[in-house]
């Protein structure tokens, strides 16, 4: 059966864990604080206006939520930063609204998904700050804010991801961050040679611990009550007098983001969740496989974390699309072309902020109101996991290959990669759609990564499993709270 992760199981680690912590000043945010900065003690708030975003400073712990002052030090918090499209982009009566992930610590979301993962071990004692080293697998950012927060708790980290990931993440994890790191063959969706990595870690290092965002449900926790909570305030904030909350839009990838979608069911039930992958790797709709370059959302498997039940259609998006989009948003040549278009200067000016996997997200969903023919009313929400920053090389490789970029192209490119959106490459699940998607977690877990058959079972079958998972996160904060009171730097 699966097990939560709700009881303390070594004492000796905790106090390990305790002393560390309070010799080197490191006070947990609880994931209620993460979801309502507010409930920050204002003496953290005080001493966070000295310091950057990005900076080695345990108290950016508190810097883990969608709700931070858009600005690189000094920051607060204020409502969730989000990003909301016209139709003048989209082509597409219904709000596509993207939660904006840049202006977490690491200009990523998976800080917090790491850190679900993480502080539940050390609150528990299963994970010893002085002895464990966190090994963080990964086609991306996961692995970037697994190092990030094993730096500001105190810990080592080991970060492995693709050889052919962007060159900015491989250099920031050493220089900055001082995580070793594993590079592992081929790109994106090569996710199989990072499993055998960890089994061969496994083996052969026993002071490593591997957090497998695949497999590691404070991943899917932290985004159903976080991001769950963060699209909820987005949401109301957007919508008209009519308006429904109609489509969540998410990338696969490890199942984490996607998991919010379980949130918002419990309040808008009628909401469709939206799966998004790659079209040169359908995993999930044609069980597919290839590779591709939207990066952050590995694939070739479905996550053992993926509640299936809850996912209504998968959408498998053109990553030549992407590419081309990210050079229309970033070029001079392309944003003079949307000007000219008559779209407003200040959209114009953020579109920077969504990253490859958030122009996939956004394809997805304008198949998605194509396909349902959405109306003004509806809303689609999605993610814009990182932002251009972290493709910097990417936009000179495509010049490198293609040429300089120019105002014809971007008018080719606006046409074909986004007015052209249609209707193909998607499924609508049925019941036993979903059910065979499901069934595909049994040729990498049980098979390859050694899960029990009946936990695969017992996600299908048992319908107070996923709720029961989701909300262990309250007693993860009784934890926390119990933590924190134990190194006294709170009083």
């Amino acid at each position: 059966m699966i097990q939560l992760t709700d009881k303390i199981s070594n004492e000796k680690a905790l106090q390990n864990a305790v002393d560390r912590f309070k010799e080197r000043k490191i006070i947990l945010p609880t994931f209620e604080q993460q979801r309502n900065p507010e409930l920050i003690p204002e003496k953290i708030k005080q001493q966070l206006k000295n310091i950057g975003l990005w900076e080695i400073n345990p108290l950016n712990l508190f810097r883990i939520t969608w709700k931070n002052e858009p600005k690189e030090s000094g920051g607060l918090y204020g409502n969730v930063n989000y990003l909301e499209l016209p139709k003048e982009i989209t082509g597409v009566d219904a709000k596509i609204v993207l939660l904006v992930g840049k202006w977490f610590p690491t200009g990523a979301h998976k800080v917090g998904a790491a850190y679900g993962c993480l502080a539940p071990r050390i609150t528990t004692g299963e994970y010893d700050p002085t002895y464990h080293k966190a090994v963080w697998p990964s086609t991306g950012n996961y692995c970037r804010g697994g190092a990030f927060d094993s730096k500001l708790m105190g810990t080592d980290s080991v970060a492995i991801l693709p050889e052919e990931m962007s060159q900015e993440r491989f250099t920031w994890l050493r220089d900055e961050i001082g995580s070793e790191v594993i590079a592992t063959p081929g790109c994106e969706s090569n996710v199989k040679e990072i499993y055998d990595k960890c089994w061969e870690i496994r083996r052969t290092r026993p002071d490593c611990m591997i957090f497998n965002q695949f497999e590691e449900f404070g991943n899917a926790i932290w985004h159903y009550h976080t991001t769950g909570s963060a699209i909820e305030e987005v949401y109301n904030a957007v919508k008209t007098k009519n308006g429904k909350l109609a489509a969540y839009v998410s990338a696969t990838g490890s199942a984490g983001t996607i998991a919010a979608g379980d949130y918002l069911r419990t309040i808008a039930p009628h909401l469709k969740v939206v799966a998004s992958e790659a079209l040169q790797c359908p995993t999930l709709l044609r069980n597919g496989f290839g590779g591709h370059r939207i990066e952050g959302i590995g694939d070739k498997h479905v996550p053992w974390i993926h509640n299936v039940k809850n996912t209504d259609m998968v959408t498998a998006i053109d990553d030549e699309d992407c590419m081309r989009i990210l050079r229309l948003f970033n070029e001079p040549e392309g944003l003079a072309y949307l000007k000219e278009t008559g779209i407003d200067p200040e959209v114009i000016e953020t579109l920077h902020l969504i990253g490859i996997s958030g122009i996939g997200n956004v394809l997805s969903a304008i198949k998605t109101a194509k396909y349902y023919e959405m109306t003004e009313d509806d809303v689609i929400i999605t993610v814009a996991t990182d932002s251009a920053d972290m493709y910097k090389s990417r936009l000179q490789e495509q010049t490198a290959e293609k040429g300089n970029y120019s105002t014809l192209q971007a008018a080719k490119d606006m046409e074909k990669c986004i007015m052209g959106t249609t209707t193909d490459h998607l499924k609508e699940l049925g019941y036993y759609d979903r059910k065979n998607i499901h069934n595909l977690k049994y040729f990498t877990w049980i098979e390859q990564q050694a899960k029990e058959l009946e936990d695969l079972n017992q996600m299908w079958d048992d319908r107070q499993l996923w709720p029961s998972i989701f909300n262990q996160v309250h007693r993860w904060d009784e934890l926390i709270n119990e933590f924190n009171e134990r190194t006294g730097l709170l009083k």
